[in-house]
């Protein structure tokens, strides 16, 4: 089975589609799915209907069939609004073929066989017609891409959005209802777009900028590096695009290295330093730590070794933990006595209760009228075969939640050391402390860089006794959504509680869990 699948170019950013061959584990790509998500959007849904309705009456005013191209379809539900609308035939495209099977079976089940027609190819390989002339054209376009991506949210797609995606995909024989009243049919401004020539933010995403402009999580680090540099300090910082080594100067380091990653790494950092008048007093270092050599650090020994640790390659909260493996490579070059800041690290967890984040992983059963049970077997079925013991990835400052458990530390980094050999593990439990659902466990990293000063890249406080959690804004915490969920009371006896293990692989760098509800 040949399988297209979606790729973040890393150097680019661009979202390319690789064909996968008949090996490919697709299951992966189905259980991170955002499928269900969309569909427990009542009020995206309901717009997009109303829309739908709106574009097929004005083709029928006019005399028209009403054809329908749906690009992107998944479970089919767009067509199957279009068909009810009073579409007269509609092409459903989608690329992957375990979604296209899905949507198959869910517009037979839905009754619409004679009015759907899903097609399992890319849009830009469609062309569409009855009979199999392949020469029709469609006069409605209905594609998820117009929700968000070309003309922002909540807006109804104009023809100069629908014809710029055409181009763009080199699609032919589609001509797009224009949305717009004639008052509005006027030329656009042509705006020039301002240019980014710091190169920053190729590099950084905002985020990124966010940490770099948080005052209070500096004055952290301004703290530390107080208590541990030296007028004969040689420090080298391993982070990317750090502004480490600035405050390691101007706090009094004899000198200063700095590792970057890549070519543009390094030319963003030469314009920060040059521009605060270091260029001469920080060096950069373009190498990976394993190739770092005695003749980039100047046949100096390394007496302060720092990081934040950020890394623009890490996704999940314990990737970071690069730092240890770098500490690790670079340790010839270290002196005997040397300081490592941070100088431990902690995994932390905590059980919650989502407001809206639980719905990616709930199953839908039926939206506006449609039966969709079939994605939700789908999905189910790939996350029994590949993901359900892998945390992803989620900036919780946007999803708000509850806890329902204290926050617990449960493993241990300590950087002073180098990498052990054997791996790290725990077992354990945690009560849940209030009424809830219990939909996942919520881990975050804390870097303690002295003995008194820590920061953390998840919690900062819950702030009332509901237990409504803050989040650090400018990190991605991790979230492990439970396979199933219950309803915690307070006054049990014995109280709800969830048994977790929890595995650092050394050799791999990643963690492996496993929770069950008591």
């Amino acid at each position: 089975m040949k399988t297209f699948c979606g790729r973040a170019n890393p150097t680019t950013g661009a979202m390319e589609w690789l064909e996968e061959d008949e090996n490919y584990d697709y299951h992966q790509e189905i259980a991170r799915s955002r499928y269900a998500d969309m569909l427990h959007d009542k009020d995206r849904n309901t717009k997009y209907y109303q829309g739908i309705r709106a574009a097929v009456n004005r083709v029928k005013e006019r005399g028209e069939k009403a054809i329908v191209l749906d690009i992107g379809t998944g479970t089919g539900l767009l067509s199957m609004m279009a068909a009810s609308a009073g579409a007269d035939f509609c092409y459903a495209v989608e690329v992957f073929k375990p979604m296209a099977n899905a949507a198959v079976k869910i517009v037979e089940k839905n009754g619409f066989r004679d009015k759907i027609k899903v097609i399992n190819k890319h849009s830009t390989e469609v062309t569409v017609g009855p009979d199999g002339d392949m020469q029709c054209r469609a006069n409605i376009l209905v594609t998820e891409l117009f929700d968000t991506e070309l003309i922002g949210e909540g807006a109804l797609p104009t023809y100069e959005h629908a014809h710029k995606y055409l181009v763009q995909n080199k699609a032919v024989g589609v001509r797009i209802i224009n949305h717009r009243g004639p008052e509005e049919n006027k030329a656009d401004v042509c705006v020039e777009s301002p240019v980014c020539r710091c190169q920053a933010h190729l590099l950084w995403n905002r985020p990124r900028f966010g940490a770099l402009n948080d005052q209070n999580r500096t004055s952290q680090y301004i703290k530390s590096l107080m208590k541990v540099l030296k007028t004969d300090s040689v420090c080298l910082c391993i982070s990317d695009g750090s502004l480490l080594p600035v405050l390691a100067h101007y706090l009094g380091a004899k000198q200063v290295f700095t590792l970057e990653n890549s070519a543009v790494a390094c030319s963003v950092m030469e314009k920060v330093f040059k521009t605060n008048h270091l260029d001469d007093k920080i060096k950069i270092i373009e190498a990976r730590p394993e190739l770092l050599t005695t003749s980039h650090l100047e046949d100096k020994k390394i007496s302060v070794l720092v990081g934040e640790p950020f890394f623009t390659t890490s996704l999940l909260p314990w990737h970071n933990l690069y730092f240890w493996y770098a500490r690790t490579a670079v340790t010839s070059h270290l002196t005997n006595n040397v300081t490592i800041l941070p100088q431990s690290a902690s995994l932390h967890m905590m059980i919650v209760e989502f407001q809206d984040l639980w719905r990616i992983r709930s199953p839908c059963g039926t939206c506006e009228g449609f039966d969709v049970q079939t994605m939700d077997d789908m999905i189910k079925n790939s996350l029994n075969f590949r993901e359900s013991r892998e945390a992803e990835p989620h900036p919780l400052w946007e999803y708000p939640c509850k806890s329902l458990s204290d926050p617990q530390e449960v493993l241990t980094f300590d950087f002073r050391k180098t990498v052990p050999q054997h791996g790290l593990g725990t077992e354990g439990s945690v009560n849940l402390l209030r009424k809830g659902k219990s939909h996942g466990a919520v881990l975050w990293m804390e870097y303690h860089l002295a003995a008194d000063i820590s920061v953390s890249t998840g919690l900062m406080q819950i702030s009332n006794e509901k237990g409504n959690c803050e989040w650090n804004p400018h990190c991605k915490q991790a979230v492990y959504f439970f396979s199933s969920v219950i309803e915690s009371e307070i006054l049990s006896d014995p109280p709800s509680a969830v048994s977790y293990a929890i595995n650092f692989d050394t050799k791999t760098g990643e963690i492996a869990m496993d929770f069950k509800l008591l």
